[in-house]
């Protein structure tokens, strides 16, 4: 069986749909193949933020985010790349929010994650999605990739990531915030009964955007085909013309007049391949992202040749497991409140508890190359902390105190100890180096300064930490039992290095010329980023960017003009 189209999208996430709608836009015929059930991908679970320089609501400066990439970026990445992403994020957005019904506004206080970089900003480069009315998908709602409970008030209130940052850092006005979300969440319970829904009907984070681009797809009658795997690439010796997927058991060709483009995700749910290109240890089930992300892209594409990048990065988070869950938690902000730990086997800290989460794993692994004992690193709090704030799928005491939690979470999850000694005797710490370690952290929380990793010193650590903790909002003591353990893995949002293309997402070949009619983006291709995660978004605004250009590229490709396939009837 053949279908003929324009353009062939493999992958649902963000990026491959905006991939479809604008290349639709542009007089294309597409088609987007889903390997799951589910359409999404990464993105539907993430915080579905997108890190744009130069956005509408900021007054941003054209040279200062330049020169913040190209520091960030550590000479590891083609400028022209870096240009192409600067001088077309915001005219992505300008497009997406004219074609379709995603709105972002600009998180004017969240800052670039190196402040102390050239070119930083101490806020607006980062935009978070608005809420998105799920009933206007219809019964496509119940094929959306459903969010991790993390992201959502008590498993199932949406937030927007502003509200959240709010509440978590117990800013003035944050109860009322949190009443307010309840309510408008308790007053919809009509709309729930007659959906059968047990979570909010107004979609949050990347469940918003992920649904406002669905949403686009349908009202342009565009196909998005589920449960359809990648097998193979078809070439003709010239240029990439299409696809060979499964599809009910058969094998179908999905023909591609002008190009193929490969945004499925990465490697890290591969453990073969995992083994062959991060550090070590590392394990497939670390991380947060859906299962379905095993590199079969990535795979394809280096059959024909395909140059690689970056392959021994990874978007690191540290991560807990949870049973019964099909992903590990992140812990993107829980780190920066005052009064935790990290911690190797030793007892000794290795890391400023609040650096950006890749930066938080990459010392993980500096650490454990030094001594053998940092993965799994171990995070310590108290009960003052326990009471208060939430820590992975803890909610703070206050609200869901040790007697209402799972009793088969303690020494999963959790552990718990009266002192400090009997804690690491659990968890096999040394002793010694944590009762001392401790010990430091209590001296400088008095005095607000972090004397070995300067913990609260910079804008962005400051950002999720407690307002009302004085003088360090990121610092407090460790001396309230009992104490508390989380064991944090080397986990990751996905995998940073692949398919090596240019500023038009072309996939290059080996001898460095583009594989015509093949493009990549997303977490398929190799980061924009470089080794580095500039902001909040660096994952997804990349992706929807050069998902744009590729549309426009391909459109605007000296190809000659073909009548479109009329055949969509194969979903």
């Amino acid at each position: 069986m053949k279908q003929e189209f324009d353009v062939v999208v493999v992958g649902s996430g963000a990026g491959a749909m905006l991939t479809a709608i604008k290349a639709h836009d542009e007089g294309l015929s597409v088609v987007v193949l889903e390997k799951s059930e589910q359409y999404g991908g990464t993105s539907a679970i993430s915080g579905g933020g997108i890190w744009i320089p130069l956005n509408d609501q900021v007054n941003d400066d054209r040279e200062a985010a330049l020169t913040y990439m190209r520091a960030a970026a550590q000479g590891q990445v083609d400028d022209k790349r870096l240009v192409a992403y600067v001088d077309t994020a915001a005219e992505m957005v300008r497009y997406m929010t004219s074609a379709t019904r995603v709105r972002y506004a600009a998180c004017h206080r969240y800052p670039d994650y190196y402040p102390a970089l050239p070119g930083a900003r101490d806020g607006g480069r980062t935009m978070d999605p608005e809420l998105f009315d799920g009933a206007l998908l219809g019964d496509e709602l119940a094929r959306l990739r459903t969010p991790s409970p993390a992201t959502l008030l008590m498993g199932k209130v949406s937030m927007t990531a502003r509200d959240a940052h709010k509440m978590l850092a117990k800013e003035k006005g944050w109860k009322l915030i949190f009443a307010k979300l309840m309510l408008r969440f308790m007053l919809d319970w009509r709309w729930r009964k007659k959906t059968g829904r047990r979570t909010d009907r107004r979609l949050a984070l990347g469940n918003a955007l992920v649904a406002g681009l669905r949403h686009g797809l349908m009202t342009r009658n565009i196909p998005l085909c589920l449960n359809t795997a990648l097998q193979s690439l078809v070439y003709d010796g010239q240029r990439v013309t299409g696809v060979v997927a499964g599809q009910d058991g058969k094998l179908v060709e999905f023909a591609a007049r002008r190009a193929v483009v490969l945004a499925a995700g990465g490697f890290e749910r591969n453990q073969a391949l995992r083994d062959q290109y991060l550090p070590q240890p590392n394990s497939a089930q670390w991380g947060v992202t859906p299962p379905n992300n095993t590199g079969d892209t990535l795979v394809a594409a280096q059959a024909l040749g395909a140059q690689t990048d970056l392959m021994g990065w990874a978007w690191w988070v540290p991560t807990v497991a949870v049973p019964k869950e099909d992903s590990q938690r992140g812990l993107f902000a829980e780190r920066s409140l005052p009064g935790c730990i990290a911690v190797d086997g030793t007892g000794q800290r290795f890391v400023d508890e609040a650096k950006p989460y890749l930066e938080f794993v990459t010392a993980m692994y500096a650490r454990h190359r030094e001594n053998g004992r940092c993965v799994p690193a171990w995070l310590i709090f108290d009960a003052d902390f326990r009471h208060k704030y939430p820590m992975g799928p803890l909610m703070p005491g206050q609200v869901a105190p040790d007697s209402r939690l799972r009793k088969s979470w303690l020494n999963i999850v959790y552990w718990k100890a009266d002192t400090l000694e009997s804690l690491a005797a659990q968890i096999g710490v040394d002793a010694k180096g944590l009762t001392a370690t401790v010990a430091q952290v209590n001296e400088d929380a008095a005095s607000g300064v972090d004397r070995d990793y300067g913990k609260g010193s910079n804008v962005f650590d400051r950002y999720y930490g407690d307002v009302n903790v004085k003088p360090n909002p990121c610092l407090a003591p460790v001396a309230k039992g009992p104490f508390y353990a989380m064991k944090l893995d080397a986990g990751d949002i996905g995998t940073k290095g692949g398919l090596l293309t240019n500023e038009d997402a072309q996939v290059l070949h080996q001898s460095g010329a583009p594989i015509a009619g093949l493009y990549a983006i997303g977490n398929t291709s190799a980061s924009v980023m470089g080794p580095s995660y500039p902001g909040a978004g660096s994952t997804l605004g990349p992706a929807l960017t050069f998902g744009y250009r590729a549309a426009l590229h391909i459109a605007r490709a000296p190809l000659p003009s073909v009548t479109p396939s009329q055949e969509y009837a194969i979903c």
